[in-house]
């Protein structure tokens, strides 16, 4: 670009072509002030720092169409950008590449670079990564603040068993949306719990009676508190079923199959309790009961559902996939080696405990998961060294993979109550923003009434009590605004 006075730039033919490759820009990004050749810029001529330099043969509305601010004697071109990340982008022109600075907000990353017109593929792999994950974060924090919103509008074209489905669907589900649904989620928890204790106690042989045909069987009292227990969690199934918006995902849900497990058992021992007799022989049917009733355990997962911390357990088990698979795959090598090597140097002793390689398997277990029952242990000294090599062995094994599953549970947790966090104050700032219009509204009011106060003296009382009432300063008369820089840093 030619500036006037200046020898650094070069003339510029009418048609905006360039005479010398050395042409100069100066621009000046949030006060750091960057001077680029047209050499390099020219390498990416759809991007915005390119369209410079042959912006001035257009005039100034050329000029104001790529810049905030031009100054004809500095022969400067000003953005009010962030400084930070422009130091980042302008890499693309030297490196052919783009590296996002720590500390800088990865979608307001994005943003100043479609504003550069930077394609996004000239960032690096580990910092679209980074890129990912926070776009992820936004749409969870879109997602929980669209299922409040759900939750407190009312949609007057619904049915009303509509209406009513989803006001069940958020009582059982959504505890924080009401007193009342918090009642019953403790309700339910407290229901697991006097459930399972009940499972428990029910098999202690003093509290237990005998029938007729001299079998030891529950105290009727327990069983009655069992049958309460199971038709609060039927109804409670049921009703969750009826008001859920998507039956088939409900229906396959991890913890509603569980919710399902924990019922069934009841009522299938109960069938074959009154019906099973007909068709087979009675102790057929009790061995079917008895195992039936095994299955009663698994109401205990249905904690998982009242417990964040249970649920965030899980997740991170989810994640921890590939350290858990090498803790496994260390181990199986592990009891592999040491039981083979313990069962051929404990074959010299005439009362070894060393029977087979599959037996020793189980000793090779207990040790290297440090339990040692002692029922299989070495009686040679070889076999002593090798027994103390593999439960060294199997101390390390464990410990390696620990570390990296107790961060994605830390992880994964934290992240949560971030999410959290930022899905509540998404919602202030909306009813903010929402009393904000509102202040605007009243104050236009105000003036309306204060230009009618000058021609109706009847309006004076009537514009002290709206004044007083319903005017708020701090939401109507000035508004601070963060600048984008400041949002960035």
């Amino acid at each position: 670009i030619k500036m006037a006075g200046d020898s650094r730039f070069p003339d510029v033919d009418t048609d905006g072509s360039e005479k010398n490759e050395e042409t100069e820009i100066v621009v000046n990004v949030g006060g750091v002030r960057q001077v680029f050749y047209g050499d390099n810029l020219n390498q990416y001529p759809e991007t915005r720092l390119a369209e410079l330099i042959n912006c001035l043969s257009g005039g100034y509305d050329s000029i104001f169409s790529l810049c905030d601010d031009y100054d004809p004697g500095k022969r400067e071109f000003y953005f009010d950008r962030d400084p930070d990340a422009f130091k980042c982008i302008i890499d693309v022109y030297y490196f052919g590449e783009i590296h996002m600075k720590k500390g800088i907000c990865p979608i307001c990353f994005k943003n100043e670079m479609e504003f550069w017109k930077v394609d996004l593929k000239f960032l690096d792999d580990c910092c679209k990564t980074h890129l990912s994950e926070k776009k992820e974060e936004l749409e969870e924090i879109a997602r929980r603040v669209q299922l409040i919103l759900d939750d407190l509008g009312v949609d007057a074209s619904e049915s009303r068993w509509k209406r009513c489905q989803k006001y069940i669907w958020k009582f059982l589900e959504k505890p924080e949306s009401s007193y009342p649904a918090r009642v019953i989620a403790v309700l339910s928890f407290m229901f697991i719990l006097i459930s399972s204790v009940v499972m428990c106690v029910g098999t202690i042989p003093d509290l237990q009676v005998v029938d007729a045909e001299g079998n030891r069987m529950e105290h009727p009292t327990l069983d009655s508190i069992e049958t309460a227990c199971i038709g609060w969690f039927t109804m409670e199934y049921v009703l969750r079923l009826i008001s859920s918006p998507n039956k088939l995902h409900f229906a396959l849900s991890f913890m509603n199959i569980v919710d399902v497990l924990a019922i069934l058992p009841f009522y299938v021992s109960l069938t074959l309790t009154h019906l099973g007799a007909k068709l087979m022989e009675l102790s057929n049917v009790q061995q079917a009961v008895q195992a039936l009733r095994i299955m009663r355990i698994a109401r205990i997962f249905k904690l998982a559902r009242h417990s964040s911390g249970l649920q965030t357990l899980t997740y991170a088990l989810k994640r921890s996939f590939k350290e858990l698979g090498l803790l496994l795959m260390y181990l199986a090598v592990g009891i592999f080696v040491f039981s083979a090597l313990g069962y051929t140097m404990e074959q010299s002793h005439p009362e070894t405990l060393f029977k087979s390689i599959p037996q020793s398997f189980w000793w090779a277990i207990i040790t290297m998961t440090t339990v040692g029952y002692g029922d299989i242990y070495p009686k040679t000294t070889l076999g002593k060294l090798n027994a103390a090599i593999s439960f060294l062995c199997g101390v390390i094994a464990i410990a390696l993979p620990i570390h990296p599953i107790i961060n994605n549970f830390v992880r994964y947790y934290n992240k949560q109550r971030v999410l959290e966090t930022a899905a509540k104050h998404e919602l202030e700032l909306m009813e903010l923003n929402s009393a904000e219009g509102k202040a605007a509204s009243s104050k236009s009011e105000l003036e309306d009434l204060a230009r009618e106060g000058k021609e109706s003296p009847c309006y004076s009382s009537r514009l002290k009590v709206s004044h007083s009432d319903t005017f708020i300063h701090l939401l109507s008369e000035e508004k601070h605004y963060r600048t984008r820089l400041q949002s960035c840093k």
